[in-house]
């Protein structure tokens, strides 16, 4: 708390020195055209005094010198006057013209009538930095065969979830090639391979609605009873069922009448009912508890059924049962194979459990402290 309210001072104290003199030159700036205007008036009246008194000039043009300065200084001082809106206009003009200058997202030139596939994914050779300076992913080769799930796991950073990104198109490869079931991305407009691709993601997103809408979102033609079919297979119906208006309850918009476990489950329904060829999950039971996990592993289970599956995961319980698991450190597969394979080769995955199980015994303990605490307290009380 002392820190962050140090932190607060220093900030707030640049932004009252910023703020003050800002307000300081913007309210200086009518007062000193005013200013300049009036002195602009008293040369011309001394001086013409002066003209008028030795005869080398009339009253009449005094007169007409004065009014000439007062036009001309009334401008400039409305000009100060508006001198902090300009101020103002310039830096927005500065974020406007920031956003006008950024790179167009590249046009679609492949076709959108694409049939769906089996969901073979290959990797050939990718390149792909966010800036060119720091390449992350230089040379990445990987085949996803039609029904397998792979698992991605590696520290933050390594690019798991930019390798996804790369297969969405949300972002755009440097080199090499990226095939689904043998057709280049590139050949496909966004849309059509966004078509075939569900996402579970570890935010939920849900919009104010019932529970209905949301499961169709994907599919707006879909008949109820394939949303009854996705909802019965993924879990939802058990707790909306328990709900006074079913599947015609609405969610606001923070879904705050809902838990987490239960938003979940219902952008899992979501996902199931598109029956997308290749299906990605980002982290999707990382912020539940252990209890709504198993749910959400059995639901996942149904969903990765018959197609191909990328997880992206930390937890055991969501990886170890993969086909195949990636292990990615600094935008490049260090390590594949399945669980008990890697983790008798003692390589980087077999690191990254060691630590997980390091941190979940650190937990266990600190638990076992607070329990033994707590029968302390009770029997001196007593």
């Amino acid at each position: 708390e002392r820190e962050t309210l140090v932190q607060f001072q220093e900030e707030n104290e640049q932004v009252y020195n910023a703020s003050f003199k800002a307000q300081f030159v913007s309210g200086l700036m009518f007062p000193l055209m005013t200013f300049v205007g009036n002195i602009g008036y008293v040369l011309v009246a001394v001086a013409g005094g002066l003209f008028v008194a030795a005869g080398a000039i009339l009253v009449g043009d005094v007169q007409a010198f004065i009014q000439y300065s007062q036009q001309f200084t009334q401008n400039m001082s409305q000009l100060g006057q508006s001198g902090s809106m300009v101020i103002s206009g310039a830096a927005s003009a500065e974020r406007v013209f920031e956003l006008l200058d950024a790179d167009d997202e590249e046009a679609d030139t492949g076709t959108d009538a694409v049939e769906r596939g089996a969901g073979r994914v290959d990797f050939q050779h990718v390149k792909f930095s966010y800036s060119a300076d720091k390449p992350l992913i230089e040379d990445l080769s990987l085949v996803v065969d039609p029904g397998q799930t792979v698992a991605i796991v590696g520290p933050t950073g390594a690019g798991k979830t930019t390798l996804v990104n790369l297969l969405m198109r949300f972002y755009e490869i440097d080199g090499g090639r990226i095939l689904l079931d043998g057709r280049d991305t590139r050949d496909m407009t966004r849309q059509a391979l966004r078509a075939q691709t569900g996402m579970v993601l570890q935010d939920t997103w849900l919009f104010g609605g019932t529970i209905r809408d949301n499961i169709a979102y994907g599919r707006p033609d879909a008949s109820e009873d394939e949303i009854l079919e996705a909802a019965r297979a993924t879990y939802v119906d058990r707790f909306v069922q328990s709900l006074p208006d079913g599947y015609d309850t609405v969610i606001d918009e923070d879904a705050t009448n809902l838990s987490q476990g239960e938003k979940q489950l219902i952008t899992i329904a979501r996902a199931f009912l598109t029956q997308p060829s290749v299906l990605i999950l980002d982290e999707a039971t990382s912020s539940v508890d252990t209890r709504t996990e198993a749910l959400l592993q059995s639901a996942m289970t149904a969903l990765r059924s018959d197609r191909t599956s990328f997880v992206i995961a930390h937890r055991l319980s969501t990886i170890r049962d993969a086909d195949v698991i990636l292990v990615m450190e600094q935008g490049s597969i260090v390590e594949h194979g399945g669980h008990d394979e890697l983790v008798a080769a003692e390589g980087a995955y077999y690191r990254l459990l060691q630590a997980q199980f390091e941190m979940a015994a650190v937990d266990i303990d600190a638990e076992e402290a607070l329990e033994t605490g707590s029968i302390a307290v009770q029997e001196q009380t007593t």
